[in-house]
């Protein structure tokens, strides 16, 4: 079914909606969830409460794109609950991405307005845009949904240590970048 069309039944009330919405998109949010949290339970409950939170948002919202609107609430309610599970401890798959990117950012002391924030979004937006398709898509498969290197490696028919260095360089390329725009790092 058509985006439009879902959206459509949940401004309707429709019960068929969440049921639409799952069966279109169901599995990739499970997938996203699950690779922030590693529990199969877990990224099942996320996002289950990521559809009550379509169901709430949508009247009034309507998103121009269903799949990142549902993908940004399971992931951050992944996030949330990961945070929650992992307090005091480490989670190899997620910790790692986020380690991977943590000396490019100031840390959030130091950015304390939503202003920042923003610009910083938008910057990584224009920067991601500089890039060929094939880094780009690898670069947000593992920051924004946490795949591993090993699920890269197979999805772009090469090796990890190919993926690594590609990642290595594109972060490097992003620090310069966001340097060059005035971010402070």
């Amino acid at each position: 079914m058509d985006d439009s069309k879902i959206i459509e039944l949940f401004f309707e009330r429709s019960e068929q909606a969440i049921i639409e919405l799952s069966n279109k998109y169901g599995r990739l949010c499970t997938r996203v969830a699950n690779n922030i949290l590693n529990d199969q339970q877990d990224a099942e409950e996320c996002v289950n409460d990521a559809y009550l939170g379509v169901w709430n948002a949508i009247p009034p919202q309507k998103p121009n794109s269903l799949l990142s609107f549902v993908c940004r609430i399971v992931r951050n309610l992944a996030v949330k609950k990961y945070h929650f599970n992992t307090a005091e401890k480490r989670n190899s798959i997620y910790d790692v991405a986020l380690d991977e990117l943590e000396n490019i950012f100031a840390s959030s002391v130091l950015v304390e307005d939503a202003y920042n924030v923003v610009e910083t979004a938008h910057f990584i937006d224009e920067f991601l845009e500089t890039l060929d398709k094939e880094n780009r898509i690898m670069f947000v498969r593992r920051y924004w949904h946490s795949d591993s290197i090993d699920e890269l490696a197979k999805l772009f028919q090469t090796s990890k240590h190919n993926i690594s260095v590609r990642l290595s360089r594109t972060r490097e390329k992003l620090k310069k970048y966001l340097i060059e725009k005035g971010v402070l790092l």
